[in-house]
């Protein structure tokens, strides 16, 4: 299959694109490179060295053969190069993971609010506008976040994507309707990826463009097969405050000798899945497109769910660190049940790689090889979703 990868180059997009190609589709990277200036923005770097992109695509053409495209264009705001080059390739599926990825990062500032919510719902609208203009049946598999849900208290398995609903006419028969399952973004990061859900709605059903939208728990490790065939092929691990994820963020405090840092009561139940699980169900979900037509697909990209402070047992278990509950900067619930369905990817022949596993020892010891690049001033969490956050209660700061 011809693949065109938006936002290839970074967390989640490099591996599935290394992926991809490795099993055998023809992949295009599609980048503005601006997660890199982001690096730049805020003074950190990946905890492993990244090289540039070029270098990443010359290396894995050397070492296996086969070549990766690369094409550096805005999906938000350069449209008619997107189309011309969507016109060009023609691709049989589209992989979206051009959107600014972390919550925190969307509420640091109004500046930040409204580029992330400029940049991510403008790409998606254009990868929908355009694909509908040019007339291609292509496959639109997109990135999306169990965060939509919102932190969810109800004891119910969150279903993939639809409810369904029944009320009373004004007759008073009973109708039944099948709904999008009700959003609680938690984050403007979130709000957008609500959003998405709403435009894919919408193209699917005027113009019946085939749409699989992933709902993704937050990914930890780095490396898969594919990134560990060569140093320069290495994926990137963030730490700091805005991109970390809490279990990598965890694994970086272990490895420096830094205190595991719990926000709030450590009680929050998160949604988790390995990246190469990740690498996996993009892979799978790419290679099943003939099964969607009509309404979104709704997948939940997940394996399994912990607590957060759980997580922080289990790292402090294996590497003897200190654990340190500080105040929460995330306006929401201090606990909180989650679970939820995954039986579309299990169907489709996933074998979930769980969190007590080797990779979880091997992701320590990569985090130990490169401690000595750690800014630890990049470590806490600053970014505050309101101002009753920002405004430390005293008893905190004694």
């Amino acid at each position: 299959m011809r693949i065109m990868v938006l936002g290839g180059d970074g967390f989640c997009g490099w591996p599935s694109s290394l992926h991809l190609s490795a099993v055998g589709h023809e992949v295009v990277i599609v980048d503005s490179l601006v997660r890199r200036e982001i690096d730049d923005e805020l003074g950190v770097l990946s905890l492993t060295p990244i090289a540039e992109l070029p270098t990443r695509l010359t290396t894995w053409l050397e070492r296996t053969g086969r070549r990766i495209g690369f094409e550096q264009v805005d999906v938000a705001n350069e449209y008619d190069r997107l189309v011309a080059l969507l016109d060009d390739v023609r691709p049989d599926a589209v992989v979206h993971f051009a959107e600014q990825r972390a919550a925190p990062y969307s509420m640091k500032s109004p500046a930040h609010k409204r580029y992330t919510m400029n940049n991510n719902v403008n790409a998606t609208h254009n990868l929908l506008a355009a694909v509908t203009q040019l007339g291609l049946d292509t496959h639109i598999v997109h990135l999306g976040t169990m965060g939509v849900y919102g932190y969810e208290s109800v004891p119910v398995d969150l279903p993939e994507g639809y409810l369904t609903v029944s009320y009373p006419d004004r007759n008073g028969d009973v109708r039944h309707r099948e709904i999008l399952y009700p959003t609680q973004p938690g984050s403007i990061y979130h709000l957008t990826k609500s959003l998405d859900q709403l435009l894919f709605q919408f193209y699917a059903a005027n113009d019946d463009v085939r749409i699989t939208d992933l709902h993704q728990g937050i990914v930890w490790g780095t490396q898969t097969a594919e990134t560990a065939v060569d140093p320069l092929l290495i994926n990137r691990f963030d730490y700091d405050g805005d991109y970390g994820t809490v279990l990598n963020r965890f694994l970086v405090e272990a490895a420096a000798g830094l205190p595991l840092t719990v926000h709030g009561t450590g009680g929050q139940t998160r949604a988790f899945i390995n990246i190469n699980d990740t690498v996996r169900c993009v892979q799978l979900a790419v290679e099943s497109g003939d099964e969607v037509r009509g309404r979104v697909r709704v997948m939940n990209q997940i394996t399994e769910t912990h607590q957060v402070a759980a997580l922080a047992d289990i790292v402090a278990g294996l590497t003897g660190a200190q654990v340190s509950q500080l105040w929460n900067p995330r306006r929401e619930a201090e606990v909180n049940d989650l679970s939820a369905r995954n039986d579309r990817f299990l169907d489709l022949g996933l074998d979930p790689i769980l969190l007590q596993s080797n990779l979880l020892v091997a992701e320590i010891e990569m985090a130990r090889d490169y401690a000595h690049r750690v800014d630890p001033a990049k470590v806490p969490a600053e970014s505050y979703w309101n101002r009753d956050r920002a405004a430390v209660p005293e008893e905190v700061l004694e």
